[in-house]
């Protein structure tokens, strides 16, 4: 039983290998870091927020055989993503490029953030004015103030 048990824990992660189905051969170590790199910053389109490398959809997997075969002609990095955003649109991309397109992509943020700075600016603004002029009572508002404490004073 023991050494069924230590025969399984060894051949689990090969098991995990050989299940995986999509082992890409290379030529060189640098081919295969350009693949990787190149599968990782690749969205699928399917997945929506799941890269090519980790997913098990179809089109991921067509992707990445696009991708391997282009890295194997030797295209560029930015042959390969153009390839691959003119065929599957700006989406695959998890940092699109700035353009016309993606202006409002990019500023949203940054007006997001001044949009609220103005906001908390004013509250502050408001907040002072109203503590200056708010914070003295006149004569007959301390008088009144007086009389309601003593009838709530239950001695």
């Amino acid at each position: 039983m023991f050494r069924f048990i230590l025969l399984l824990c060894l051949l689990l992660p090969l098991a995990g290998i050989a299940a995986d189905g999509d082992l890409y051969p290379f030529e060189s170590q640098d081919e295969q870091d350009r693949f990787r790199t190149l599968t990782k910053e690749l969205r699928c389109p399917k997945c929506q927020n799941q890269n090519i490398a980790d997913s098990d959809a179809p089109i991921a997997k067509d992707m990445r055989e696009e991708v391997y075969r282009m890295v194997k002609e030797g295209s560029s990095n930015d042959e390969v993503v153009d390839s691959l955003v003119s065929r599957f649109g700006e989406f695959v991309r998890y940092k699109p490029e700035f353009d016309g397109r993606t202006l409002m992509l990019w500023a949203t943020p940054v007006i997001v953030v001044l949009m609220g700075l103005g906001i908390v600016i004013s509250i502050v603004v408001r907040s002072r004015r109203n503590t200056e002029t708010d914070s003295a009572l006149s004569p007959e508002q301390r008088q009144r103030a007086d009389r309601i404490l003593k009838d709530s004073d239950p001695q």
